[in-house]
């Protein structure tokens, strides 16, 4: 892959405005322009430029009281064009409702992003787990049901280099983090079409997942049900579950165009 600073067609300008746009976060959702300029690396006479023109074009809102800049719902509208948009998402909604209402269990539809799964879809349980993840939330693909589907798709030498890239670290007690550990799921998850995980992330969830191929093979997403450990032990969920999704995924793998 070309490099940014070597890419001649690379626009500068845009790339630093879509900095500043993902600098808010859950933990930073309003930001001073010294915070925005110190965070995007940029001068606060260039940060004030792209500023003002993201906040004309209504992406951005300026606190008149704190001078805070926040995010306006706007920023929305990229995530809703998508949603309509791709054919991964439209292809795979009647699978993943027809899943979710004859489990009654939590299904999602991840793309591997990187080191991580993006959530596309997520459809509810009436049994729901007490986690905050929603359309749009990031895992790591390392210890997530999702992730380890996709990742065990992925040649040896491309799984190496995301997680050289993966900070590998415990969420629970339970978080398989070593290298050696993470491999061995793998392993597993290519010997039986599908992954499970147990309290990786969240206290008390199990989660199983299958990944969706194109036809050529090309790796595209992971459909995946999560559950309560409390209703559910890893055997189980197995029996229960696994043919059912697996079997999804594969007509997914059918529907969805190449």
């Amino acid at each position: 892959m070309t490099d940014e600073k070597d890419d001649p067609l690379m626009v500068r300008a845009v790339e630093k405005a879509f900095r500043i746009l993902t600098i808010f976060d859950a933990a930073n959702p309003r930001q001073t322009l010294t915070q925005l300029a110190d965070k995007a690396g940029l001068d606060k006479s260039a940060t004030q430029r792209f500023t003002h023109t993201l906040s004309r074009l209504g992406y951005l809102r300026k606190d008149a009281r704190t001078k805070a800049y926040e995010l306006t719902p706007k920023t929305l509208n990229l995530a809703y064009q998508y949603t309509r948009s791709s054919p991964v998402v439209l292809r795979a909604h009647p699978y993943l409702s027809h899943l979710n209402r004859t489990t009654e269990e939590t299904i999602s539809l991840t793309m591997l992003d990187d080191t991580e799964i993006i959530y596309l879809s997520r459809y509810l349980s009436p049994n729901v787990l007490d986690t905050d993840v929603i359309v749009g939330s990031r895992l790591p693909a390392y210890c997530s049901a999702g992730g380890l589907a996709l990742l065990s798709m992925l040649e040896d030498s491309l799984v190496e280099e995301v997680l050289d890239r993966s900070h590998l670290r415990a969420y629970t007690a339970k978080t398989i983090y070593d290298r050696e550990g993470i491999w061995e799921r793998i392993r597993l998850v290519r010997d039986r079409g599908f992954a499970l995980v147990e309290e990786q992330i969240y206290p008390g969830d199990i989660s199983i997942a299958a990944p969706i191929l194109l036809q050529d093979g090309q790796i595209m997403a992971a459909v995946s049900l999560g559950a309560s450990r409390f209703r559910y032990q890893e055997d189980t969920m197995v029996q229960r579950f696994a043919p059912a999704l697996v079997a999804a995924a594969r007509s997914m793998s059918q529907a969805i165009p190449t």
